[in-house]
């Protein structure tokens, strides 16, 4: 099997859901389809959606919820087919 990385696309803040009551976007384990919404990087109360950018199973989280992050640190590994 083959691994592909998510890269965080600008320095900020990773949440990996919407809102704090709210669930996950993706959890480990799950299945995602390219464009599928994992996370969102916050800049200066600016959200920009992380979008998986490889079709399969999400392996685990490379950072913590609310990590701070930097512009092409990898975020999340997806194992591909």
């Amino acid at each position: 099997m083959a691994h592909h990385e998510v890269l965080s696309p600008l320095p900020g803040t990773f949440y990996r859901r919407p809102s704090p009551d709210a669930e996950v976007f993706a959890k480990e384990g799950a299945i995602v389809k390219v464009g599928d919404v994992i996370g969102l990087v916050e800049v200066m109360k600016q959200f920009s959606e992380v979008q998986a950018d490889a079709a399969g199973k999400i392996v685990r989280f490379l950072v913590e919820n609310e990590d701070a992050v930097e512009p092409g640190q990898p975020l999340a590994t997806i194992e591909t087919a």
